[in-house]
């Protein structure tokens, strides 16, 4: 159900007014925004990167195998699921993924920048409800079966204030899918200029998770083969002057293409059930107990 940020009421109309409190969110090139004050400028990322995103996503080997993914994981974890919520959806890229692998669902998708979420609004077209938000205040309770936070949790102070709300927004019974950067010996330029504040140690976010309430249903790390080249280009950036934040993006197109098929290895050992123990990102799924004590 909705729910009102200001008063806590669940009476909210099809515009999202409150019929308690007369609340309704600002509409910012048309979206409604829940805030505001964040949705040109805050500390999660550069504005402009978004712009960048969009160019450069569909030919990035990363962008492309991590997509794919997450289209398995979603449909062997969380076939039933028909409300499904994208946080940090960015440019729509990954909740293009999301209505391929789920395509009965009713798909919602969230992003704090409204620059964002006017890519997402050209990419994806009719059908997808774009909202302006905080993922640390979601305007839901008990709403969705499916919640999704792709590379987001890194960007927030309060990742553990995220999941909760994530928690209070799930049906009973629903699932969280997520994924976030990984080990800090692979922290650098990109991670500075992405304004990461942390990448996950090994099992920290299993333990967040746990502690707001989810049972994991699976765990595994991603980009593991390439977790050396990773290393050695990252250490390599530290010395660098002349930083290109698109380098590992713009690659020539035959060492993209074998990165590419490096990581479809990867996602068919993690299809047949196999866990990877480190690599460049950590994958995590969880569910909501059935009856909510």
């Amino acid at each position: 159900m909705r729910f009102c940020l200001q008063c806590q009421s669940t009476e909210i109309d099809k515009n999202w007014r409150c019929g308690v409190c007369d609340f309704s969110p600002a509409r910012i090139c048309g979206f409604p925004c829940f805030a505001p004050a964040l949705a040109a400028e805050n500390d999660g990322m550069h504005a402009e990167s978004h712009d960048h995103l969009d160019l450069l996503q569909d030919q990035s080997f990363w962008f492309r195998a991590r997509n794919r993914l997450i289209e398995d994981l979603c449909r062997r974890h969380f076939p039933g699921a028909r409300r499904i919520l994208e946080l940090g959806c960015g440019t729509g890229y990954v909740t293009q993924a999301l209505r391929k692998a789920m395509p009965d669902a009713t798909i919602s998708a969230s992003e704090i920048y409204t620059n964002g979420l006017s890519h997402a609004q050209r990419r994806l077209g009719p059908g997808v409800e774009l909202l302006q938000m905080d993922a640390r205040e979601i305007p839901f309770r008990e709403e969705f079966d499916l919640i999704c936070a792709f590379d987001v949790l890194e960007h927030i102070d309060e990742d553990t204030r995220v999941l909760k709300r994530i928690v209070e927004a799930l049906s009973p019974g629903g699932g969280v899918m997520l994924s976030v950067p990984q080990h800090r010996f692979l922290w650098s330029q990109v991670d500075v200029y992405s304004h990461h504040k942390r990448r996950y140690l090994t099992g920290e976010l299993t333990t967040k998770c746990v502690d707001a309430g989810l049972t994991i249903v699976r765990d595994t790390s991603f980009v593991c083969s390439l977790l050396p080249l990773m290393f050695i280009q990252r250490m390599t950036e530290q010395k660098e002057t002349n930083f290109n934040p698109s380098f590992e993006h713009t690659l020539p197109r035959f060492l993209d293409r074998a990165f590419e098929m490096a990581l479809d290895l990867e996602r068919r050992l993690i299809q047949t059930g196999i866990s990877l123990p480190f690599g460049g990102s950590r994958f995590v799924l969880a569910r909501l107990e059935a009856s909510r004590v």
